[in-house]
């Protein structure tokens, strides 16, 4: 059994990671920190985790931590650099759910989030937490970046296409909704419901953050330099991300046996990947049929046969896109089975 810490526990990521941790028959959650609730039972902040959960919120203080074997970060970016290398230097694994490994080019990193990188050395050599691509630096890793939701749903919707060499990574486009809880558990006009209810934007059209992210992940797979239009939007639900994928064949035939091929392809690259699941031909994925759950599904069209292919791939932002996906990240760094903690049925309705 290994002791597992949680920085930033009050968050809706925090929370998540709370509710799949608990549930874990290797792991003691021991540390779970908040410096506005210090001193309180989590369990009083979330009577959910009432039975579950038996600890008291602590402040963030690094001697608490370093009692730890692995300690998560569900905190605003800029907050896990400042801890992550005294972590390490005492023997703790760092899993951060924030983006401040990420981006290999700390210059970039600073341009894209406003401040300057506190330990820019240990970004290199920080594993990118997305399993299906980099299973086995993971296993191995002191410290795990865990891929946004947006680059999630976007890489592993783009993945087969590219690693087959099958389509122009000149010009890829990822047309991307989430619900409200990707904004996180603050008080922020925006995204509050009865500002989001009965209203569907884009935001964020010049650039979002998540873009170099996704870049970066999409050109070390092609092993050049690609082209994306990402163009992230905002629903009024509270879970979910839809990404729906656009991409033109390099080699093109009019003909059915084409689409058969791609699908044929997507079953085959993602036959042993236990939460990513390839829907049969002509089906659509719906966000509420991952709910709650850390699985991927995708499907695969050719509308009108034509050039271009269309790909959906949806997540929950939660858990796939945080949480599930940083347990996930955890079982395969101490030797426990992938799966451990994270077969979790859909919430239907």
């Amino acid at each position: 059994m290994i002791r597992a810490g949680v920085v930033g526990g009050t968050g809706y990521t925090g929370v998540e990671l709370l509710r799949i941790l608990a549930l874990h028959t290797e792991v003691e959650v021991a540390v779970v920190t908040s410096r506005a609730d210090a001193g309180t039972r989590v369990d009083a902040v979330y009577p959910s985790l009432r039975g579950s959960i038996d600890v008291e919120f602590s402040l963030p203080e690094l001697e608490t931590l370093a009692t730890c074997d692995v300690v998560f970060f569900a905190t605003p970016n800029g907050t896990a650099m400042l801890m992550a290398e005294s972590l390490v230097a005492r023997g703790v694994k760092v899993i951060d759910l924030s983006a401040d490994f990420r981006i290999k080019d700390a210059k970039e990193w600073s341009e894209w989030y406003g401040m300057e990188h506190a330990c820019p050395d240990l970004i290199a050599d920080a594993a990118y937490g997305l399993p299906e691509i980099n299973r086995e630096a993971i296993k191995s890793a002191q410290v795990i970046a865990c891929p946004g939701c947006y680059p999630t749903a976007v890489q592993l919707g783009f993945l087969p296409l590219i690693e087959a060499g099958l389509i122009d990574t000149d010009f890829l486009i990822a047309d991307v909704k989430s619900g409200v809880s990707g904004a996180g558990r603050k008080a922020e006009l925006a995204t509050l419901m009865s500002e989001t209810g009965e209203s569907f934007k884009a935001y964020a059209v010049k650039g979002h953050r998540h873009l170099p992210e996704i870049t970066q992940g999409l050109t070390a797979i092609a092993g050049k330099t690609v082209g994306l239009t990402f163009v992230p939007h905002l629903t009024p639900m509270i879970r979910g991300i839809h990404a729906t994928l656009y991409a033109r064949l390099l080699e093109y035939k009019a003909s059915s046996e084409t689409l058969a091929e791609i699908q044929a392809l997507y079953e085959a690259r993602y036959s042993h990947e236990t939460f990513v699941d390839v829907l049969p031909q002509g089906s659509h994925p719906d966000t509420r049929n991952v709910r709650g759950s850390n699985n991927c599904q995708i499907s695969i069209f050719q509308p009108q046969g034509s050039q271009t292919l269309v790909i959906l791939s949806v997540i929950d932002n939660l858990v796939k896109g945080a949480a599930g996906q940083a347990v996930q990240n955890m079982n395969l760094l101490f030797g426990f089975k992938e799966e451990m903690g994270l077969r979790v049925i859909a919430l239907y309705p």
